[in-house]
């Protein structure tokens, strides 16, 4: 096992600004490697993460999420393992798929996306970043938990002082106590809304929770409050970066982005190979339970594990030419990227798969299909510069754009 010599640190600005090279390297080194600064293995080959995601034997586990997720969201699906994982999924995951999904949630995500496009379709600008990402699914969650408008706008700081504390790599003390202060505020908010729902139970995500039952287990108030943090902050996430993350790779070739606006088919291919090129999240921690040989090297019992998603998703043992965006490569399959079947690992793979994959999925068409409607002839801004921030999770921070303006 090595540590990471003459290869540019995890949590350097050279890796912040541009971490392909480094994720080369570290693949290149066919072991995993040593990171002094937060104490874990960097795994940067596709097989190697994926055989992580996908251990049936536990010999990865989540337990590092007792530190660095529990302490804001309480203790989630994340964590759980064996029959205790599987019973809470069950409880959880019935909302975020078939009729509940097309019938509850799709209604919310069309309202939000034309909301905030109506905001800006007359105007002939925006930066999809700022003026609709950042907020849209922000506002699906909230609306999916039956939230009022005034409980909505604390959400927003509360959701990214989570990301900030489960992304602190570099253990910055401001940040740790930034998100303990958010976990105390969002607590406070949610646990007498969560009792009261009980009490006049609706046709939202909160009731479902309230009263959903598998095996004789139901959900806690505190179970309720830290699943629906996480959702707020796993959910997010993801889905703010994805739909700036796609739009910023087809700006990037036009023809791509005239066939994606010709044929709206092409949306799953586009937000598939985004989920690949781009990952909005580039790492992802396990722990070693046992000795596990890997590669040249042997990851000890109890070892931090870090998972290089975007590295990985760039393996060129993997995929052919995979610097190249090219949402009609053949080694890349569509059907299965939003399940745990993927051949992609954005979403993880195995029994932790991403369970809001599908809202994911349903968020970024309709979002693709309502922009692209409202911009038809979509271009660059002048001084356009999409250049990508972040280093647990990644994305652009801005994406101006300049269109027609529509009346709506």
């Amino acid at each position: 096992m090595t540590a990471a010599h003459n290869v540019p640190d995890i949590l350097s600005q050279e890796f912040a600004e541009n971490p392909y090279p480094t994720y080369r390297a570290l693949r290149d080194r066919a072991e995993p490697v040593w990171h002094e600064a937060t104490r874990s293995y960097l795994v940067s080959r596709y097989e190697d993460v994926a055989r992580v995601f996908k251990d049936k034997e536990s010999h990865f586990t989540t337990d590092n999420y007792a530190w660095q997720a529990e302490p804001v969201h309480g203790k989630t699906l994340l964590q759980m393992s064996g029959r205790e994982h599987a019973t809470r999924r069950a409880l959880v995951a019935p909302a975020f798929r078939g009729n509940e999904l097309r019938e509850k949630v799709v209604p919310l995500i069309e309202r939000n996306a034309r909301e905030l496009i109506d905001a800006f379709r007359g105007t002939g600008a925006v930066d999809l970043v700022s003026g609709f990402a950042s907020h849209f699914p922000i506002t699906v969650i909230a609306d999916m938990f039956g939230l009022d408008r005034s409980g909505q706008r604390h959400i927003g700081g509360w959701y990214r002082a989570f990301v900030a504390f489960t992304g602190n790599l570099s253990g910055d003390p401001e940040c740790a106590a930034a998100g303990t202060r958010a976990q105390a505020e969002f607590a406070a908010y949610m646990l007498p809304v969560i009792r009261a729902r009980r009490d006049d139970l609706g046709d939202d995500l909160l009731s479902a929770l309230c009263t959903a039952e598998v095996d004789g287990v139901s959900m806690s108030d505190e179970d309720i409050k830290a699943f629906c943090s996480l959702l707020l902050t796993a959910g997010a996430e993801t889905t703010d970066k994805a739909v700036a993350g796609l739009f910023a790779n087809l700006l990037a070739d036009p023809e791509q982005l005239e066939a994606v606006r010709q044929d709206r088919g092409l949306i799953d291919r586009a937000f598939a190979e985004t989920l690949r090129y781009s990952p909005p999240v580039h790492m992802i921690m396990r722990q070693a339970a046992t000795d596990i040989p890997m590669g040249k090297g042997t990851i000890p019992a109890g070892a931090t594990v870090t998972c290089l998603i975007g590295a990985a998703n760039r393996d060129p043992e993997r995929y052919a030419d995979p610097d190249r965006f090219d949402i009609l490569r053949d080694d890349l399959t569509a059907t299965t990227a939003f399940s745990a079947a993927a051949d992609h690992l954005a979403f993880a793979l195995g029994r932790h798969f991403c369970v809001g994959a599908l809202l994911a999925r349903a968020e970024v068409e309709i979002a693709t299909n309502q922009l692209l409607d409202a911009m038809p002839d979509l271009r660059p801004a002048a001084g356009y510069d999409p250049a990508q921030q972040g280093v647990f999770t990644r994305g652009p921070k801005s994406v101006r754009v300049e269109f027609t303006p529509t009346a709506g």
